[in-house]
């Protein structure tokens, strides 16, 4: 092969560099802002609210200040204009704690499923903020702390950790308080309590499972050797449906009836309408009525009526529609004698 060149191959590689040098000529001389990828008008939008944003920055700042002095004026008129200040802190205040113990034991967990633990757990918050506003607050305790209850509230309600005037504890009851100190509510047992004893501690069973677990606080509350006793809901009041109690209504006929020192008072108060809770001697007397003017009728009619009625009121429909009515409330019960 010859060393040499032929002419054709060099006049090709001279062809090819002069096209190189024109391309590269070529795009030397294209604005520069070409290679730049245009800006949209959303993010045109963004930029000019960016800048204003920017430049009313030392208004904004202005705007606090003049909020955070005309907030502090008008608290300083409102002192003027009530000498006392804030209610709500002037019944703290003159508030006189009772001696008396009040536990909720929260040793149920593992029988109750998360939808029943999100129940108990706003009774609770309700057992609170009615203790914490009380005329007569009680010493509160929350034992057995843990399990499915504890993790709910450390979900939704991470402030629970800043309670005040509540002692939130893990252990058991028994653990933290003398066997002969304790008396458990439970509407199981046979003795009805009369009056309130300020030295001792009684515990509510803090269980919603709508029925399920029939004679459980009894049972415990005999195996750990523990006095129990009923509220008298059936000396003072007659309900028109089962006499089921939710835990924060317990909590909270106690809280009334330190203060008020009237079972009667205190069950009228604080249970529900749907409960329809009637005073005993208002029940007498209007059956007393009913019965002297059935007598002055003396129409058989209205006899068979009252059977009607009755017979309606004790119907396998009307006891559904009870229990349905109830299935929200805790196994917290009182039953009359």
């Amino acid at each position: 092969m010859s060393s040499e060149m032929s002419p054709a191959f060099i006049e090709t590689s001279n062809v090819e560099r002069k096209e190189d040098l024109g391309e590269g000529q070529e795009e030397s001389q294209k604005p520069e802002g070409e290679g730049v990828e245009p800006i949209s008008k959303r993010q045109m939008k963004k930029l000019i609210k960016q800048k204003q944003w920017e430049e009313q920055r030392e208004l904004r700042k202005q705007k606090r200040k003049e909020k955070r002095k005309r907030k502090k004026l008008e608290r300083q008129c409102q002192l003027d204009s009530n000498s006392d200040g804030n209610d709500r802190k002037r019944v703290r205040r003159h508030a006189v704690h009772s001696t008396l113990r009040l536990v909720i034991d929260c040793s149920f967990d593992d029988l109750m499923v998360l939808k029943d633990i999100k129940k108990l757990h706003k009774q609770i918050q309700r057992c609170y903020a009615e203790n914490r506003r009380a005329l007569h607050p009680v010493q509160f305790y929350l034992t057995s702390h843990g399990g499915q209850l504890k993790k709910n509230m450390d979900e939704s309600d991470k402030g629970w950790v800043n309670w005040k005037d509540i002692n939130i504890k893990s252990e058991h009851y028994t653990e933290l308080i003398k066997k002969e100190d304790l008396i458990y509510l439970t509407s199981d047992s046979p003795n009805v309590l009369e009056e309130l004893d300020e030295s001792k501690a009684y515990v509510i069973g803090g269980l919603v499972d709508h029925n399920h677990h029939k004679g459980i606080t009894y049972k415990q509350a005999s195996d750990y050797g523990i006095d129990h006793a009923q509220l008298p809901l059936g000396n003072f009041v007659k309900m028109n449906s089962r006499k089921v109690l939710a835990v924060n209504h317990v909590f909270e006929i106690i809280l009334e009836y330190l203060e008020r020192r009237d079972w009667q008072e205190a069950f009228c108060t604080i249970l529900p309408q749907r409960k329809g809770a009637v005073p005993t001697d208002r029940t007498c007397e209007s059956s007393r009525e009913e019965q002297s003017a059935q007598a002055e009728d003396g129409s058989d009619s209205d006899s068979s009526e009252g059977e009607d009625s009755r017979n309606e009121a004790d119907s396998p429909h009307a006891e559904e529609k009870q229990d349905k009515e109830n299935s929200t409330e805790s196994t917290v019960s009182v039953v009359s004698h």
